[in-house]
């Protein structure tokens, strides 16, 4: 009964292999969002060892403004982890000045952001009404 037995559990688990095998070359969506869901784990594991949990939730605040400046600081600190640049956890203080330098550098890359308002002059009184009077 045991040899029995084996034989159906190997069957079993070669089924699987093959409909793993199978599903993940016949549709590239479900691989495409197993490997996207895989990279945002890892990201979020890098990130957890690196932020103190003040600087995590100021980042997760960030996030719900501005999705692409967070994914900035984000890739921003984890390539500062793994060139071995950071020192210990990153705190709340380190990433305002880190936001403060990706600012600036946008600021100095996008200047056309800015929004310019020119007044019209004269003609606009509203005390020459009266003088019709």
């Amino acid at each position: 009964m045991a040899d029995a037995d084996l034989e159906e559990i190997r069957r079993a688990r070669l089924a699987q292999l093959q409909q793993q095998q199978g599903g993940a070359g016949g549709s590239g969506a479900g691989g495409d969002d197993q490997r996207k869901q895989q990279e945002a784990d890892t990201r979020n594991s890098i990130l957890a060892q690196i932020l103190l949990p003040e600087a995590a939730d100021r980042l997760g605040r960030i996030r719900l403004v501005k999705e692409s400046r967070a994914r900035d600081i984000e890739n921003r600190l984890i390539m500062l982890a793994r060139t071995g640049q950071l020192r210990g956890k990153v705190s709340e203080d380190q990433l305002k000045e880190l936001l403060g330098a990706i600012a600036e550098q946008e600021e100095k890359e996008g200047g056309g952001n800015k929004i310019v308002v020119t007044r019209r002059k004269g003609g606009w009184d509203d005390d020459d009404d009266l003088d019709d009077l």
